[in-house]
Formats: C-alpha cells, structure tokens, sequence
C-alpha cells in the first residue's frame, strides 16, 4: 500500500551519501571500537564553543524564570537582536545594513527554505555550480523547483561563467553560490564575484526578470593564509546571504542562522515581509529563544581558528605522502581529493574497509572525487595514513 509521496520515496532511495556514511560509521565503531575508526564524514564540529556561549547561556538562565523568557515573538526574530546583527554585519559585509534587511531563522537552512519560499513557483530554477552541498536540491524541490547544476573550472573548482550563461533560461530564478565551499574548500575572489553579478545583471534583463544570487556562508569565518571573502551585498542588489552560527560558535544543533537582504534591493520591504510569513508557515514560527540569546552575547566571538589551521596542514601531509592529488583548500573544513582509479563510490568502499571513512563525490553532484571533513582531532588524521596509503593502492592496482 502507497504511504509517501513518490519525491519521499525517492529521497530515500537516493538518502545523502553524508548520512549514508555517517551510518556506517556507526556500526564500523560499534564493531570495532571508536579509536579503532578515522571517520571523516560529517561536518559536525567538535571544538569547543567559545567561553562567551556559556557566559550568554548563563546570563539567560539568571532570567529564565521570568514570564516569557521562552514566549512567541516577531517571526523574523528579536527587533533588538536583528538590530544588533544588522551592525555585526554591516562590519562584516561592508555596507550599512539595518534591522529591516536581516532575518532570523532556523540555521542557515531554514533561511534558505523561507528565501526559497518566497521566491520560487512551481517549475522555477535554481542553478547552482558543481560540487554542491546535495540538499540543496532537496530544498528547491520542496517549493516545486528543480536545482541544475553548472560546471566549474576542472583544475581549480571556480565557477565557470560561461556555463553558467548558457545554462542561464527565462526558468531561471536563482543562483546559489557557496564560499568558502563546501566540499571544496574554495574561496571566490572579488574579481570573480564581480564578473558573476555583471552576467547576471544582463542575463536579467535578457530574460525579463530578476535572478537573484544567494551567498551561502556559514564558514565565512574560516579562511586561512590572509584569504578574503569578498560579500556579494555590496555588489549586486537582487542578493542574499544566508548564514548560521553552526560552525564559528560550534553550535549546530542549536539551529540558529538568518538571511540578510542587500539593502539596495528595489523592492526590500515586500521581500523581508514575504520573508518574515514564510518563517512562519513553513513551521519554524521564530528563531528557538535561547539561540538568539546565545548569540546576542557571543556575536563577533569564534572557535579557535588556529586549531582548524593544523589540522588542515596534517590533513594535507598525510594525503601528501599517501600520493593523492588535491588542492589545498582556502576555507572551510574539508579536502576533495581525486579517487584514485576514478571511481568514487568504489573507492571509498575500499577506504571503509581500512576502517577511514569519507563521502565520494557523486555526493555532491561531482564522481570521481571524494571529500574529507577534517573537523576532528589531529590524532584521527595521523593515525588514518595506512588506511588512505593501503585504498589507494588497492584502487590503482
């Protein structure tokens, strides 16, 4: 007997390889003992939160008896908080931004389904350049859209605009970009930015409509060796960025992010009001209270970034010396290397056996690669060099 809607049902056949992964883990270390398992999988922080989230947490429980500690209010967040994080990143991003052209919501995701929600019909899409985090798709698809996925350069994963023109289409209403990238790590340069919002500029106007960009960032924070992230607010008016404190604060699942408006957006007031309602029709109601108070004390605080900075270095020498082609990622928590042998699935059921774990690249819309989340300790990335040396030469036989 039928019982879920057939896009349910093919969800779950085609589940995120992330998760996937992320399951087999688990019995891998129920069978042989967690020290036994390097499990790169999921990007799931393990750092610490800063001293100020506690210190926040702490200020909260001193009123948490009061009424309405934990009560309703505006659907698009504390006014007082949104004030704050209007100034935070107004800083941040480069331009003045007020509490009107910032929205809180259920992590960065859940700004990006009330964005999607508001902007998407039915038959809509989204383009978005390959790799790409998987649920994107999923998010598109939830409005009636459909997600395509656009090429980028082979040997440096940038976007390739000429693709992107040509997959460019009166369907088209969004583009979404992600940097720092995940699964790869890559940073867009400003010049590269600015190319992108010029194409799009044209292409709108081309087709009759608006297209707007979408600038996902929760690791805007994690860069290394001086690299900038350009922000697209400041270049293009039809833009939006979404983030969270998932990664800086070490606070996933506490489900905190928001969507910040360009502020020279023509038409910002109806948008930020269409925002505002599908936060709350979507069912998230308002931000989870005690997110925003966390947040409230901690913005501007971070994880030690350092940490990241050696684990990435380790990750890279280990991969180094067991002969895999990558390139040395400018943000974010992860490596994409090459499969070895091209086959990605195979591959990294072949590194599973050695008891390392990863997620291939037909993952994130791109075989023939694989990704590492090096947000665990050092020792787990030390003590994986034999298994990734043993894969490999398994697969290159």
């Amino acid at each position: 007997m039928k019982v879920l809607a057939e896009s349910v049902s093919g969800y779950l056949n085609n589940a995120s390889w992330i998760r996937r992964m992320f399951e087999a883990g688990a019995k891998l270390k129920a069978e042989y003992g967690n020290d036994k398992v390097q499990d790169f999988s999921l990007g799931n922080p393990d750092l610490p939160a800063p001293k100020e989230v506690k210190e926040g947490l702490s200020k909260f429980l001193e009123h948490a008896h009061e009424p309405f500690a934990f009560g309703y209010m505006s659907n698009a967040g504390f006014p007082w908080l949104r004030e704050k994080l209007a100034a935070y990143l107004s800083e941040e991003q480069g331009l003045t931004l007020s509490q009107n052209d910032v929205l809180l919501s259920c992590g960065a995701a859940g700004a990006l389904n009330a964005f999607l929600r508001a902007v998407i019909d039915p038959g809509d899409e989204m383009l978005c350049f390959a790799p790409y985090f998987v649920e994107y798709g999923f998010y598109v698809a939830n409005f009636g859209g459909k997600l395509k996925s656009v090429k980028t350069q082979a040997d440096t994963f940038e976007p390739d605009l000429e693709a992107l023109k040509k997959a460019i289409s009166p369907k088209t209403k969004v583009v979404l970009i992600n940097s720092p990238n995940n699964p790869t790590g890559v940073v867009y340069s400003l010049d590269l930015l600015t190319k992108l919002c010029q194409l799009l500029r044209e292409q709108s106007k081309a087709i009759g409509h608006p297209i707007w960009l979408v600038s996902d960032e929760p690791y805007r924070f994690l860069a290394y060796d001086g690299t900038v992230v350009p922000s697209v607010l400041p270049l293009y008016p039809y833009s939006v960025c979404v983030a969270s404190f998932s990664k800086n604060l070490s606070l996933p699942g506490e489900r905190i992010g928001y969507a910040a408006l360009s502020p020279d957006l023509p038409e910002k007031a109806d948008v930020m009001a269409a925002l505002t309602l599908t936060n709350r029709i979507l069912g998230y109601v308002n931000p989870p209270v005690i997110g925003q108070q966390i947040m409230a004390y901690a913005l501007g605080s971070h994880v030690d970034k350092s940490i990241y900075e050696k684990r990435r270095q380790a990750m890279a020498e280990v991969l180094s010396n067991a002969g895999y082609e990558f390139l040395m990622p400018k943000g974010a928590f992860y490596f994409f290397p090459k499969a070895p042998g091209g086959d990605d699935v195979a591959f990294v059921n072949t590194l599973a056996k050695e008891l390392v774990l990863a997620v291939p690249g037909s993952g994130f819309g791109m075989p023939g690669y694989f990704r590492l989340a090096f947000c665990v300790d050092e020792k787990v990335i030390r003590a994986a060099e034999g298994g990734f040396s043993r894969a490999r030469a398994a697969c290159t036989k």
